[in-house]
């Protein structure tokens, strides 16, 4: 499936504030995922994943690179290359540091069925 939505445009979407405290009262779900490199015995599959949410009155969404480790077993190529609009604040309104951002959008995407995703655009490049 060739994503609809190119990692690099979430990234250009508005910033969304979010305050660190409250979990974002957000419903994330698989916006497209792009197959860039199909691998073999010497290299593997790699590409990118791309989850959001978009309404009328605000577009949220976080995309990362993946690498397929070994038959279909999938992990992001680069745990630190998130790439995202959301901004966590502090209550204060103030930024978080780098890496309590990148922790809150971790446990976000550690709960999103994810590989399940990428599988399925590698199967599909299979076909």
């Amino acid at each position: 499936m060739v994503t609809q939505t190119p990692s690099w445009m979430v990234f250009a979407w508005p910033p969304l504030l979010c305050q660190a405290g409250e979990a974002p009262p957000l419903r994330f779900s698989h916006l497209g995922t792009r197959v860039l490199s199909v691998g073999d015995e010497g290299m593997p599959s790699t590409g990118q994943t791309v989850w959001g949410e978009t309404t009328d009155q605000r577009a949220a969404g976080v995309a990362w690179d993946w690498v397929e480790i070994s038959g279909g077993i999938v992990a992001m190529a680069d745990p630190l290359g998130l790439i995202s609009n959301l901004r966590f604040v502090s209550e204060d309104g103030e930024p978080l540091a780098e890496r309590d951002a990148a922790l809150r959008l971790h446990r976000m995407v550690y709960a999103l069925p994810w590989q399940t995703e990428v599988r399925r655009a590698l199967h599909a490049q299979d076909a």
